[in-house]
Parts: structure tokens; C-alpha cells; sequence
């Protein structure tokens, strides 16, 4: 949601008709229009939520405010969507690991092998663009347990097809290559990888499994969802973080790894006011921007409000929050919303 505001419902989809859907959607935006606008909340899809919900949304606000504007991001092309929306979370998410790699003087995704959990927007397009890159992806999971083997360009749009019917991954013909895992998560599964990226829920790497992770070689978790990791995984990331230096596993918190989805939702919102629509490169070379920018705003304020030893790698979880902290106090102070005791 652009403008701070957060919300969802206790609706699941799964099993429900495209009629039930959509009334539940027209029903939903009946009261969230009353306090959404252009200029106000700007709310995006997130789990359970993709174009089709936008879709259904969008019309019912459309209907009941009798206004067409930038009110919800994601949208379809022919009415104000932008280009490179759908795969912008997960491809952000690899260019943002692809800095980490490149500061940490690993090289670049050739050759890395990635554990990805989830199968929806973001676990999709980050494999995709993690394969593009030379990387090995070797694990997709949904909610009912996991894939793992050499997840290929074919599997990813197979899975996808199947997500889009909202069927799960018991329903995919896995070939020689994948095993499927049920109930189970792909981290203590996949063996040795360099690369892991939690992209499906909150909470889905436990203490356990952080270790798991560490033990199995993994140097760089980056968040594809929102608080993918538990606070005890954390824990374990960054101790390792502390006393390994160089060597470590390095943790990047889904608030910075994850934001190129909301990035684009704000590109989106400038074209909508603009009345323009930009190129699929123009977008992309955006996001790769706000990437960067991203990651680096982190390290630097890691690096200047967080004491750390000689190799030691800085923390980016202590970096992104105080940096989220200074820009929102900064704007209060300069707005007057504070108070100091005299």
C-alpha cells in the first residue's frame, strides 16, 4: 500500500468460483473506496491478490466513485497498468542479491545455486531472472510442501499455469529432475547452495532451518516476502554476520530486498499522472535504479550508525531500519508533527 496503510480480509480463495471472487471483490471495495484514493492509499495485490482481483477491484471503484484513476496499482495494461509490474518483486529482488554478491567480492549469479520457496509472482520471476542470469534454481514451494532438483524455464510456467487455476504443486507432473516434499519447506532439503531467497510467506525460515542453511554452505539470504525470516533465523544470520567477517552468511531484511514490487507501484502512479505509459526497458532500467539505490542506502547507513569489526560484513538489517527510521523522523521534524520535552 502506497501512503501507509495495510489491510487484507479473511476471504480464501481456494475452491471458489470467478463469480464468488468477484462479488466478494465488488463487496470488499463497497467499504475500502471510502478511504482509498490516488491521493490517499494506493493499495497493491499481495498473497491471494493478482490481476484478476485488481481487475475486479479497480472496476467496483471505478463504479462507485464514478472516477478513473491511479487508485490501485497493478493493474492491467489497457487500464493504466505498467509494464514490468508483475515481475517487479522478484526481479528486484535479484538485482538487489546481485549488489550483495558484487560488494562481497563473490562474483556475479553465474554458477550460484539458489534455494527460492513460494511458486506465486514473486518466487516465479525471481527464478526466472535468476536463470537468465547463469544461477541454478533448485527448489519451488507453495503451502502444502516443496519441489526440489534443477527447476528449469518450462517447470516455472508449467507451475505458473497451475497457479493461475489456484491448483497447487501436487498437481504438477514433476520430471525426473524434481522431487516433490510434502509438507515440508525446501531449506533443509536442497543441500549446498550459495543463494537462498524466502519468497513466500512470514515466517517461513525457522532457527532450525537458519542453521540448516549455514551448515550447508549458504552465503547470501535476501527476503522476497515480507518477514520471510523469524526473528530467531535472524539471530542466527547475524551472529554469523559478527563473527565470521567476509566469510559469513549475509541477511537482507525483505523491507530493502523486496521493495522493487512497491518501486514499481510508485513508477506506476507517475505514469497514471502523467497520462503516459513507459517502455518495458524504461521500467526495468527504473527498477534497476531504485535497486541499487536501495541497497546502498543501507550499507551506508549501516556503516555510519553501526560499529563493526575489521572484514566484517555490515549489517543490512541494522542499516535498512535505521535509514527507515531517519527519512520518516527527518519528514516528521521538518513538517512540525513532533514534539520535544523542554
Amino acid at each position: 500500500m502506497m501512503g501507509g496503510g495495510k489491510g487484507g480480509a479473511d476471504f480464501d480463495p481456494k475452491g471458489k468460483s470467478d463469480s464468488e471472487i468477484r462479488r466478494f471483490c465488488q463487496a470488499f471495495m463497497a467499504e475500502l473506496s471510502k478511504h482509498i484514493g490516488a491521493n490517499t492509499d494506493v493499495p497493491a495485490g499481495d498473497i491471494g491478490v493478482g490481476g484478476r482481483e485488481i481487475g475486479y477491484l479497480f472496476g467496483a471503484y471505478r463504479k462507485i466513485r464514478n472516477s478513473f484513476e491511479g487508485v490501485l496499482t497493478g493493474k492491467g495494461l489497457s487500464w493504466g497498468g505498467s509494464l514490468i509490474r508483475p515481475e517487479a518483486t522478484g526481479y528486484g529482488l535479484i538485482y538487489y542479491v546481485g549488489h550483495m554478491l558484487e560488494y562481497a567480492g563473490a562474483g556475479d549469479w553465474n554458477g550460484k545455486r539458489v534455494a527460492i520457496s513460494g511458486s506465486g509472482n514473486v518466487a516465479q520471476y525471481a527464478a526466472l531472472k535468476a536463470i537468465e542470469l547463469g544461477a541454478t534454481v533448485v527448489s519451488l514451494s507453495d503451502s502444502r510442501g516443496a519441489l526440489v532438483g534443477t527447476v528449469t524455464v518450462e517447470d516455472i510456467q508449467a507451475i505458473a499455469a497451475l497457479k493461475e487455476d489456484r491448483q497447487s504443486l501436487t498437481s504438477y507432473a514433476a520430471k525426473d529432475s524434481l522431487k516433490y516434499i510434502d509438507g515440508a519447506r525446501p531449506w533443509l532439503h536442497v543441500g549446498q547452495v550459495d543463494i537462498a531467497l524466502p519468497s513466500a510467506t512470514q515466517n517461513e525460515v525457522s532457527k532450525e532451518e537458519a542453521e540448516g542453511l549455514v551448515a550447508a554452505g549458504c552465503k547470501f539470504v535476501a527476503e522476497g516476502s515480507n518477514m520471510g525470516c523469524t526473528q530467531e533465523a535472524i539471530d542466527v544470520f547475524e551472529a554469523e554476520r559478527k563473527e565470521k567477517g567476509s566469510a559469513a552468511v549475509w541477511y537482507a531484511p525483505g523491507k530493502a530486498a523486496n521493495c522493487g514490487g512497491v518501486a514499481v507501484s510508485g513508477l506506476e502512479m507517475g505514469q497514471n499522472s502523467q497520462r503516459l505509459a513507459w517502455t518495458r526497458e524504461e521500467v526495468d532500467e527504473k527498477l534497476k535504479v531504485i535497486m541499487k539505490n536501495a541497497f546502498e542506502l543501507g550499507l551506508n547507513t549501516a556503516k555510519e550508525y553501526v560499529s563493526a569489526a575489521e572484514g566484517e560484513l555490515p549489517s543490512l538489517v541494522a542499516g535498512s531500519n535505521i535509514a527507515g527510521f531517519v527519512k520518516v523522523a527527518k519528514a516528521m521534524h521538518d513538517q512540525g508533527d513532533w514534539w520535544a520535552k523542554l
